[in-house]
């Protein structure tokens, strides 16, 4: 797996050159990458579009152009994330069924795993591994939040 979380920090990096927050995700059938993604939430000023998301909607497209069945495909899908998925990317992987979570660093702030065990609250239990190369998604996240977000309202901006 380390070769596709290589390619996650990939996406971690497009997105944060692009003025994201710096999280990149793969979605994995087998041994093939079928869904790739950075988060896009200022690109689209729309909060939903967390990187794992931008997968879930690249799979969907992927299983309607193969017309493959998306629920059996899902539960097959191995998730490679540079950062542990958030509260609301947590709650919808655990409600598609995939087959397991692979993270960089905590998400010490919203995780689904470290703040609240969304497991327990969906009532399905699947495969997560945290702390693949940590050290470098938190280093990214901390590179990151050294500057402003430029898309930021005046008012949430920091004052230095």
């Amino acid at each position: 797996m380390a070769d596709f979380m290589e390619e996650a920090f990939v996406e971690a990096r497009r997105a944060r050159d692009a003025g994201e927050v710096p999280v990149g995700c793969v979605f994995v059938h087998g041994d093939k990458v079928i869904a790739r993604g950075g988060n896009e939430v200022n690109v689209y000023r729309n909060a939903t579009r967390h990187a794992e998301f931008i997968c879930i909607d690249a799979t969907l497209a992927y299983c309607r152009e193969k017309r493959l069945p998306a629920r059996q495909m899902f539960s097959e899908i191995t998730v490679v994330v540079t950062v542990e998925p958030c509260i609301m990317c947590s709650a919808a992987l655990h409600t598609l069924g995939v087959k397991e979570i692979i993270f960089g660093c905590e998400n010490d702030r919203f995780g689904g795993k470290t703040v609240v065990d969304v497991a327990e609250v969906v009532g399905q239990r699947i495969d997560i591994t945290g702390g693949v190369r940590a050290e470098e998604a938190m280093a990214l996240l901390k590179e990151f939040y050294k500057g402003d977000n430029p898309a930021a309202p005046p008012q949430a901006k920091k004052k230095k």
